[in-house]
């Protein structure tokens, strides 16, 4: 009897070796081969995208439903979502063995609905350095009244139920050809009139004859929302690669932070090579074409998580929310919420795209002012300035809903 259990007790502990081994292996993505009875190594993609649900496509074959895992044996594959009433996602991955490639897909509506937002009219919309606001401000008009004239705020992000989300007047009384500006943590706004310089609450009413003149210690404010502008930059490139942050602050003409800090889009300002292997290669890490080799006056986006470089374009772009009146008919680059995805918004065209300059998307086609679109913080809108073609007709800010 002693024997018996002594036996049983080995066959159980080889089993469970046994099955250990396999499911060891399979989540290093092996495969058992039917044909060569033998353990094959694989890759692993997991696939999510946003709505979900969407077809799966590999090298054009529907193999499944997003959000799923894919075993696939080591090679190169063009991976397609697609999902009715909205633009098909495609890359082309390379999948190794043992590698877990993950591949997170947003797809937008190919016929977005358009909401107005303001009816008073709308001028000048700026955004806030954080994305969290929008200023405008209201003309006065035929059909505008008194107290709808003034400086406004709008809030990108998404309130709980209950919290209003409407536009905030910020001032009152007639802004024609005045000039604001946030400072950067959003709070403040300097308008600058006619009648002098005024520093605002960016989330609270202040009277025009409430305003408080600083004229004489305009210089002193903006050297000090200089100061806190690079005291951030400073914070976020100082553990950087020497040769990245020599990069970003000697051969840039501008360079803005994704919203997570760990991307950098930049124009680079003269030209140069990003060395390799500047942090270690991680496993899964992109495999999307990249360029080392930066060229004066094209735009970049640099994946500091990955050590990737990705050309985006060759043509003049403003990038940042700092728009003179000279650029505000440059196409202008902007970072949406999810730092996965970029917006160009050029004269009569609004694009979307991955952050490595795949998948573009024209989302908007059509009348709307300069480029003046913005993101919102939840990534499903999009807000543009537009008067519809009506050319005697005050713009409006419109809601652009692309998911």
């Amino acid at each position: 009897m002693a024997k018996i259990r002594v036996i049983a007790f080995a066959i159980g502990i080889l089993i469970v070796g046994i099955v250990g081994v396999f499911f060891a292996l399979y989540a290093r993505g092996y495969r058992f081969n039917l044909k060569t009875l033998d353990f094959q190594p694989n890759g692993i993609l997991v696939i999510k995208s946003e709505p979900d649900g969407a077809s799966v496509f590999i090298n054009g074959d529907l193999r499944t439903a997003t959000n799923a895992t894919i075993s696939l044996s080591p090679g190169i594959y063009d991976v397609e979502v697609r999902r009715d009433g909205y633009f098909s996602w495609y890359k082309r991955l390379t999948i190794e063995k043992e590698i877990v490639t993950q591949a997170t897909v947003s797809l937008f509506r190919n016929v977005p609905s358009l909401s107005p937002t303001t009816f008073s009219g709308a001028s000048n919309p700026i955004m806030a350095p954080d994305g969290g606001k929008i200023a405008y401000s209201v003309l006065p008009g035929e059909s505008i009244t008194t107290d709808k004239i003034g400086l406004w705020t709008l809030d990108t992000f998404s309130l709980p139920l209950g919290f209003s989300n409407d536009p905030k007047r910020i001032t009152d009384g007639n802004l024609i050809n005045t000039t604001y500006t946030f400072s950067p943590d959003g709070r403040q706004i300097m308008l600058t009139t006619s009648n002098g310089i005024f520093v605002l609450d960016s989330g609270s009413f202040t009277a025009q004859n409430q305003m408080v003149n600083v004229t004489s210690q305009k210089e002193t404010i903006l050297t000090q929302w200089k100061k806190e502008e690079t005291t951030k930059n400073t914070s976020l490139t100082k553990n950087l690669p020497n040769i990245l942050n020599e990069v970003l602050t000697r051969r840039t003409s501008s360079f803005v932070f994704s919203p997570d800090d760990q991307m950098i889009l930049y124009t680079a300002s003269t030209s140069g090579t990003l060395p390799d292997n500047l942090i270690k290669q991680l496993p899964g890490a992109s495999t999307q074409k990249q360029e080392r080799n930066i060229q004066t006056g094209s735009t970049y986006v640099y994946d500091i998580k990955e050590d990737r470089n990705f050309k985006l374009t060759d043509q003049p772009v403003v990038i940042g929310e700092k728009l003179s009146e000279k650029e505000n008919i440059i196409p202008a680059l902007r970072w949406m919420s999810t730092s996965r995805h970029l917006l160009l918004a050029s004269p009569g065209q609004i694009v979307i795209m991955d952050y490595d300059g795949t998948n573009r998307e024209t989302v908007y086609s059509g009348s709307y002012i300069n480029t003046f679109a913005f993101p919102f913080n939840n990534t499903t809108r999009l807000l543009i300035l537009t008067n519809l073609g009506a050319e005697n007709t005050p713009a409006n800010l419109y809601t652009l809903t692309i998911k």
